[in-house]
């Protein structure tokens, strides 16, 4: 058995005209995050982190923003592939911790659900992950409300 450690890391530009994903979970909000996909940055610091523990590159190498069949994709699929990743690796999660980085919106009553989607998409139990929402204390283009940022750690198991 090895155990591993993966760090990711992600950051979204807020724009009007699109919904707000965050965890696989659309959050009420007057802006989305700009992106080829859905902009969910939870998810693709999640994917980053797990990829890097397995030391197979990023989300951009793995599902490049120009290629036009992930264009509005959501995470949640793009996630789906990298269970298959974690299986053929013969890798199991132990845990996810997380934070997201913004002014607003407030995430703590989406945490749970946030949770439960990553969860389920990888097939660990809930307790397993961790999503903490942090403001920046009005510093930088996250104080001024313009974007987001996601980093995200994992520790798995491969057999």
């Amino acid at each position: 058995m090895e155990i591993r450690i993966g760090i990711g890391y992600d950051s979204h530009r807020f724009v009007k005209g699109r919904p707000l994903y965050l965890g696989g979970v659309e959050i009420p909000y007057d802006m989305g995050l700009l992106g080829h996909s859905d902009g969910d940055a939870l998810i693709h610091a999640i994917i980053d982190a797990i990829l890097g523990a397995l030391s197979k590159g990023d989300i951009g190498k793995m599902f490049p923003d120009k290629d036009p069949k992930f264009y509005g994709i959501r995470s949640t699929e793009l996630l789906k592939e990298v269970k298959i990743i974690l299986d053929t690796h013969n890798a199991k999660i132990i845990n996810i911790d997380s934070v997201v980085i913004l002014e607003e919106p407030k995430i703590a009553p989406y945490t749970q659900s946030m949770a439960h989607c990553i969860a389920s998409i990888l097939g660990i139990e809930e307790h397993r992950v961790s999503i903490k929402g942090k403001t920046n204390e009005g510093m930088g283009f996250i104080g001024a409300k313009e974007g987001i940022v996601a980093i995200a750690t994992v520790i798995i198991e491969i057999k």
